[in-house]
């Protein structure tokens, strides 16, 4: 079965935009999706980071 949270279509163009806030993370608070997001943001900044050293 295809994972349903993928087919969601979401419109964020009516969302407020926040300038220079500073958002920080709550290991209290994150729930598994949270955690997913942080590992992948460490992966691609690991990523970045080595290919400005090449």
């Amino acid at each position: 079965m295809a994972d349903k949270k993928r087919d969601i279509k979401v419109n964020f163009g009516d969302l407020p935009v926040g300038m220079e806030e500073d958002v920080e993370f709550s290991e209290e608070f994150a729930d598994e999706d949270d955690i997913e997001a942080q590992e992948r943001a460490a992966k691609a900044n690991a990523r970045a980071m080595n290919r400005g050293k090449r």
